[in-house]
């Protein structure tokens, strides 16, 4: 007697759940997949072999089966079922299970075994197995926000430094050149916020495993606000009191924003499902691109209003009046709009509940990170409060242990070396854009157009850049990073970046012509493009995936604070070969890019592929690297007993 029916295609490594709503009714078919310990768990209730054997397999494919006909098999204790397995190819410990149950207390028990044989918390496997749902966009669009405003406060100071160094350290005396900061004032204005972020990150992310995602989320945004707000005000007129003002709020604006990095990445891979967990947290600081692109528009709106009503010469006509008494105002309204986004989201932050994975796992409450979960994916969620007190001892060894450092110690040498490579590259390619515009022809020299006119080009020609080729690469990594994975996309990133630095390096003379400055535009967005849909996005995907929760925040901030310390090498270091537009020194530094992006290619192979798995499985939090360190050492012990 036989039974004809159809599971679907399973995609490789997808694991969805036993679905107890087909168990609804006498003769429903329910569909699972069990891992191979499970399955001996229950193998009380069904000869395995015998329906193994019996098992109908009319097509497959890479890591996928479809079973269309089980007979009926007979378990020890009498009971009929029709049931059984199909064991996946090409996916290690892996067997898709498909069975009818004719009998309630048989269905009843397998439920039960199979539950039980599983270490995960069903809360857990709730939040990986949801449908993607209205929840995760507005989370996507909350945390998203925040990068949204850390992206235009970061880059918003590259439109209007030389502004400031006409303002206020002009030589009229001289009138050569227009002024400009020097290059230590400029170093500290570009760099004070990045400082700042590797201090917050550091500090909020450890905080974040202490306290709690959402409530230090909170503090953060409220830091950011009040610090984008002072940054355009100053105590005093002098040079040195707008200045060390400008220094002193950027750096907390910085460390507020430090702190958004590892918060916005763990809550939103704790609240995504595996199968798009990828392109949520991709999508997040895809918002970075938008905040860059704002912070060129807005300086360029804000300029042009300002230009208009505020007509003056060029420098090369008039030193002294080309440089408008009113643009103090244009740098200030240009910093303190950064406040605007991050208080417009202020209140539907506070209103996310905290995530699922912190309430039961850190805080050890099963019972209320159920209930919050279940309110937002509208489902009913046990709580299994027994089974968290096995599962957190399971996984309770401390940060800088031996365990930590075996399990996860190349992982984070991996995660952290990216990240200051790429950073490396990408801050000196957008804080030192304002010294090649100029090269590329995109912008006029210094002394042929206004204080007002020079901001304006700035803004105009990093909106450009920003637009065709920095925003593009971020959407393409959420669009494939589903598909291609964040190794291979990280790989290619790194590799096509040291490419298209060498060639700009090598044939900087030739590009650098007014005939060339088409293809040298083109060749420097690709190197964004690259960097968005390359290492820019997996360096913040990858340590929000890889380290187990109640270290997840506080290692997503290292890898993030080694990032900034990157990103200082190039705004105190690389910035120095570029501030004065000479082509020699601007060559020297595209080759020296183009260097670290190639170590960060090979850097890449320290980290591994999270891609459709889930967290507690990349980080062994499920058990499964006990079991192999288990069987390890009993293998061990074996091979000395037969020595």
């Amino acid at each position: 007697m036989t039974c004809s029916f159809s599971t679907g295609w399973f995609r490789k490594g997808e694991l969805p759940p036993i679905r107890r709503d087909c168990l609804a009714h006498e003769e429903a078919v329910g569909r699972c997949l069990l891992k191979t310990d499970t399955a001996a768990a229950v193998g009380s209730l069904v000869d395995e072999k015998e329906a193994a054997n019996n098992c109908c397999l009319v097509a497959h494919r890479t890591g996928t089966v479809v079973v269309w006909q089980l007979p009926f098999g007979r378990t020890s204790d009498g009971n009929e079922l029709l049931f059984w397995l199909v064991q996946q190819r090409k996916i290690k410990q892996r067997v898709a299970a498909v069975f009818l149950v004719q009998q309630r207390e048989i269905r009843q028990r397998i439920l039960k075994t199979s539950t039980m044989a599983s270490n995960n918390l069903s809360v857990l496997e709730a939040l990986d197995t949801a449908k993607t749902q209205w929840y995760h966009a507005k989370a996507i669009v909350i945390a998203g926000m925040g990068f949204f405003t850390d992206a235009y406060d970061l880059f918003c100071i590259s439109t209007v430094s030389k502004l400031l160094g006409r303002l206020y350290y002009s030589d009229h005396s001289d009138g050569k050149e227009p002024g400009k900061l020097p290059t230590s004032i400029n170093n500290a204005v570009i760099g004070v916020a990045l400082v700042g972020t590797l201090s917050g990150q550091l500090v909020f992310g450890w905080l974040g495993d202490k306290l709690g995602r959402k409530k230090v989320y909170g503090i953060t945004l409220v830091l950011m606000v009040i610090c984008a707000v002072c940054s355009g005000l100053s105590f005093g007129y002098s040079p040195k009191a707008v200045i060390t003002t400008l220094c002193f709020f950027r750096f907390w604006l910085g460390f507020g924003i430090g702190g958004d990095y590892p918060l916005s990445a763990t809550i939103m891979s704790e609240y995504a499902n595996k199968a798009t967990r990828g392109a949520f947290i991709a999508a997040v600081f895809a918002m970075q691109g938008m905040g860059i692109i704002f912070a060129g528009l807005v300086s360029m709106i804000v300029s042009h209003l300002f230009l208009k009503a505020n007509q003056a010469p060029a420098f090369e006509t008039n030193h002294v009046l080309s440089t408008q008494k009113n643009a103090d105002y244009a740098w200030r309204i240009v910093l303190m709009l950064g406040a605007l986004p991050a208080l417009l989201t202020y209140y539907w932050r506070m209103k996310m509940p905290e995530t699922g994975r912190y309430t039961a796992v850190i805080e050890g409450n099963a019972k209320q990170a159920a209930a919050d979960m279940g309110r937002v994916l509208d489902i009913e969620i046990q709580a299994e409060q027994d089974k968290l007190a096995k599962f957190k001892s399971s996984n309770d060894y401390p940060l800088w242990s031996g365990k930590f450092v075996q399990r996860h110690g190349r992982h984070l040498i991996g995660t952290m070396s990216t990240w200051f490579l790429l950073d490396i590259a990408f801050y000196s390619q957008n804080l030192t854009q304002k010294d090649i515009f100029p090269v590329m022809g995109l912008t006029k020299k210094a002394h042929q157009v206004n204080a007002l006119e020079e901001m304006f080009e700035t803004s105009r020609a990093m909106f450009v850049i920003a637009m065709f080729g920095t925003f593009p690469g971020y959407w393409f990594t959420v669009a494939f990073i589903e598909k291609l994975g964040r190794f291979r996309i990280q790989l290619m990133g790194f590799f096509m970046m040291s490419i298209f630095m060498f060639i700009i390096g090598i044939k900087y003379d030739d590009l650098a012509t007014r005939e060339n400055r088409w293809l040298f535009a083109i060749l420097y967005g690709l190197t964004f493009f690259f960097a968005n849909f390359g290492p820019n996005s997996t360096t913040f995907v990858l340590p929000a995936e890889l380290f187990p929760t109640r270290v997840r925040s506080t290692c997503h901030a290292m890898s993030a604070a080694a990032g900034k310390a990157g990103a200082m090498v190039g705004a105190f270091g690389i910035q120095t070969y570029t501030l004065k537009g000479e082509r020699s020194k601007i060559k020297r530094a595209m080759m020296i890019l183009a260097v670290t992006n190639m170590l960060g290619f090979f850097c890449t192979f320290l980290v591994t592929e999270t891609k459709g798995r889930s967290l507690e499985e990349i980080s062994g939090e499920d058990g499964s690297k006990d079991k192999a360190e288990t069987q390890m050492s009993n293998r061990g012990h074996d091979e000395e007993q037969e020595n």
